[in-house]
This record gives structure tokens, sequence and C-alpha cells, in this order.
């Protein structure tokens, strides 16, 4: 069995590989080609948890799971707040195939999901880019956006501006690169605008977002966490990565349903089924688009297999 270090996970593929892998990946999930049971968390101490993300589908034929520890504290002693491991097997002959860093994977992934949806639900000329958190994921989702995107404006906002600002002195970013430390400000005249914290209550508030935005909502993964208020809800054409994640697991979901703001239909459909031409994503410029990231366990099994297929590990076929 191979084991998979975190930099090789960061190395051997590209953005635009790893959108390019998602979205046969995405569009399996939404055919019903894959197996994922919802994530289960099961607390270790304090605000501490393990993650459990099992699944598995048919191309390429593997199964696996991601094991994590969650332990949100851990970047203010320099490491990151999701630590673990990646386990995937040969699914023809049940034969472990390799083990690879989980936290990377989830920190190459995720972002590559996000220009995924963005570039099929944003307006077409999009320039100015918001993204909003202060940690790895806004780093990292800044070096997508940085690597595939065309924006002539990009923006970074944290709630300690010392932390955002840090990110830019880190990855030397560009000049249309800044730090805004007001968030109405920040989210004032973004095409789009990527959500990326830990907040458990929202930051983001509907009277803020203009005509045409588009949202990514990526930051929260659990029930009782949301990122974007309850007008804010009500005003977005929404789209998921998958349907029985949201309805168990999407903060601002299930608490504008149980309020009556929104019907279960709410939903307007899959990434995967925008991208297989099942259903359209946006329909008008004036429409606020939003995708809600939760993650699948297809997306961290297809990179793990296009990364083994890259460093010569196993069959290219």
């Amino acid at each position: 069995m191979h084991i998979i270090t975190a930099e090789q996970v960061a190395s051997t593929l590209s953005w635009q590989q790893t959108v390019a892998v998602l979205k046969q990946a995405m569009i399996e999930v939404s055919q019903g080609r894959i197996q994922a049971p919802l994530r289960t968390a099961m607390p270790v101490s304090a605000n501490n948890l393990m993650g459990i993300m099992p699944g598995a589908m048919e191309n390429p034929s593997v199964h696996g799971i991601k094991l994590l520890s969650l332990y949100p504290d851990n970047p203010k002693k320099g490491l990151s707040s999701h630590q673990g491991l990646m386990v995937i097997f040969d699914s023809p002959t049940g034969t472990p195939i390799a083990t690879l860093e989980a936290d990377a994977l989830t920190a190459l992934r995720t972002p590559a999901a996000t220009l995924l949806a963005t570039n099929h639900l944003a307006r077409k000329h999009a320039k100015t880019h918001t993204i909003l958190g202060g940690g790895e994921q806004a780093e990292r989702h800044l070096e997508a956006f940085l690597a595939c995107g065309n924006a002539t404006q990009i923006r970074l906002w944290a709630r300690r501006p010392e932390a955002a600002k840090q990110i830019l002195k880190k990855i030397n970013a560009p000049a249309h690169v800044s730090v805004i430390e007001d968030l109405e400000e920040a989210v004032h005249g973004a095409d789009i605008v990527t959500c990326v914290t830990a907040a458990p209550t929202a930051i983001l508030k509907g009277v803020w977002l203009e005509p045409g935005q588009h949202i990514n909502l990526v930051g929260s993964s659990v029930p009782q966490y949301r990122e974007i208020d309850s007008e804010g809800v009500t005003l977005l054409r929404y789209f998921v990565d998958y349907r029985p994640s949201t309805k168990a697991q999407a903060g601002e979901y299930l608490e504008e349903l149980e309020k009556g703001n929104i019907t279960e239909d709410y939903i307007v459909g899959e990434i995967g089924e925008v991208l297989n031409g099942d259903i359209e994503g946006r329909t008008s410029d004036q429409q606020i688009t939003a995708y809600k990231s939760l993650g699948v366990a297809p997306q961290d099994l297809s990179v793990s297999w296009a990364i083994l297929q890259k460093l010569g590990l196993v069959d290219s076929e």
C-alpha cells in the first residue's frame, strides 16, 4: 500500500486538472453511480470532533473512507483544524491501495469544487471576487482563483485582518489582491462572494446582496452553523453538491425550512445536474446564484485516484 504525503497531494495535480477530475465525479454523483453515506462526527473533547466520511464510486472503481480530527482551535497552534487520513481501496478486489494525507486532500478538492461551480453559475465576465475567511481554505481558494480565474480584483476579508494580511504575504499576492477590513464593503460590488469561515452564525447579510452576484457557501458543514442570514437565503437560486447531505447538514437550509421561509423544493439542483445539462444553472444576469459545498466522498476518491495515476502508482487506463 502506498503512502502519499501532504506535499505530494498538494503538488501532483494542477488546479485545472483537479477541476476536470471533479467535473466527471460530480456528474456521477448526480447520476446515482456512487455510494455516499452521510458523514458522521463523534465528539472527542470540548469542541473537538472525529469525522468519518465513507464512499464508493463506479468510475474509477474504488471505495474508501476519510478520517479526520476536527479541531477548530488548532490554527492558534499553527496547525490545520483538519487532521487525518484518506484510505482508498480497489473495489474489484477490496485491496487497500493507498493512504493520503487528508488535510492536504481537502485543501485541494474543496477550492477546486468551488471553482467548478463558480465557472458554471457565475456571470460570464465576473471580474471582482471577495473571499470571506482567514484560514487555510481562504488561502487555498485565493490560490485557486489566482491560478484559474480572470479576476481583475480579489478582496480578502477576515475577522482578524492580520490573518488576511498574513495570507497575502505568505503567497506573495499580486497587486490586484487586497485586504478589506469592513465586511459590507468587501461584499459590495463583488461579482463572486466565497464564504470559507468557521462562523457559527450568519455573517453574510441579504441586505448587502446585489443582483447578478454568485455566492459560494463553503465554510460551514454542520447543521448548527450557517454563513448567510434569513433574508439572504430567500434571495438565492440555490445549488448544492449532494442533496442528501444538504437536507441533513446545511444549516441555512434546515433553519429556514423549519421557520417556513422556504419549502423542500428550494434546492434547484445538484451541480452535477448542471454540468450534465439536466437542469439550467443561471438563467439571467440578475439572479443571485449560490453553491452550497458540504463535500462528498466521491470528490476525495476521484482526486485521490487521479493523484495515484499521475504518480504512476496505478493503471492510467
